[in-house]
């Protein structure tokens, strides 16, 4: 029998230890990695202090945690420390990660073509969430601006959210799968995204209940949105197992029939990623 994974968890920010803002993500995050088959050995609250955090996820990386979950201090002010922390911990340099980068302008953008922000592109203070530790893989945060960042260190992977719950579990629940998917079931995970121009789940929902009773491989998940909010909907297609090339099959299949049912509804879709 193996061993569970062992998971930390680390919340940061003066807000939650100075009582203004209750911390709900450790919550979610916990429940969601024992359903997982993960052990959450630790909970962690922190301060926005940049040689406490080092030190906190410097000791995780020490005990042998396989897993070291940070959720805050990723935006672009002064008190957003915890990239810099992650790599103060696992001796890397920060630089100027263009992908990161690419993905920060294109969400800023967004919003501003919406009419939400004044301003798209970059300033500093937003490139400044692009500094990441050398290595880091960044992964798009299909809610808000700041990337999710993974970095794997010794045996062990540290994995930045953005402290805002409906962003960290919009990544939890999407580009963060693939990883999560191979480390807690095991073998090799294969997801696509699929954007539906259509903004009520409830019409979409015999589609989805359809492709996944039709594709019993294949985890669909929509990622639900409060109505109104966006004229649009993301859904993921998942799949586990050893052999990639035939996971990949069957998301490309479940991704057809998806495409054709949301298209007999007259709802036209397309395919936003692949990882």
């Amino acid at each position: 029998m193996h061993e569970p994974v062992t998971v930390e968890v680390f919340i940061i920010g003066n807000e939650i230890l100075n009582g203004e803002i209750q911390d709900t993500n450790s919550h979610w995050l916990c429940k969601e990695i024992t359903a997982m088959g993960g052990l959450v050995v630790r909970q962690t609250a922190l301060r926005d202090d940049l040689d406490g955090i080092a030190t906190a996820l410097r000791a995780a990386l020490d005990r042998g945690t396989r897993v070291i979950m940070t959720s805050g201090g990723l935006g672009p002010t002064a008190d957003d420390l915890t990239l810099a922390a992650v790599a103060r911990c696992a001796g890397r340099e920060l630089c100027l990660n263009q992908q990161a980068r690419g993905m920060i302008k294109a969400s800023y953008d967004a919003l501003f073509d919406k009419g939400i922000l004044d301003q798209g592109g970059l300033t500093p203070a937003r490139e400044k969430m692009a500094w990441l530790p050398v290595g880091t893989t960044p992964l798009y945060n299909t809610v808000g601006t700041a990337p999710c960042s993974l970095l794997h260190s010794g045996q062990s992977t540290i994995i930045c959210l953005p402290g805002i719950p409906k962003e960290l579990r919009g990544i939890f629940n999407s580009s963060l799968q693939p990883f999560l998917q191979e480390t807690f079931r095991g073998g090799s995970a294969v997801m696509m995204t699929m954007t539906v121009t259509c903004n009520d789940e409830s019409i979409l929902e015999p589609v989805l209940s359809r492709v996944a009773h039709d594709h019993p491989a294949v985890y669909v998940k929509l990622l639900a949105t409060m109505p109104g909010e966006t004229p649009e909907l993301d859904i993921t297609l998942t799949a586990v197992g050893p052999d990639r090339p035939a996971l990949e099959v069957l998301v490309d299949a479940a991704m057809a029939d998806m495409k054709k049912g949301c298209a007999s509804l007259g709802y036209p879709c397309r395919v936003k990623n692949t990882s």
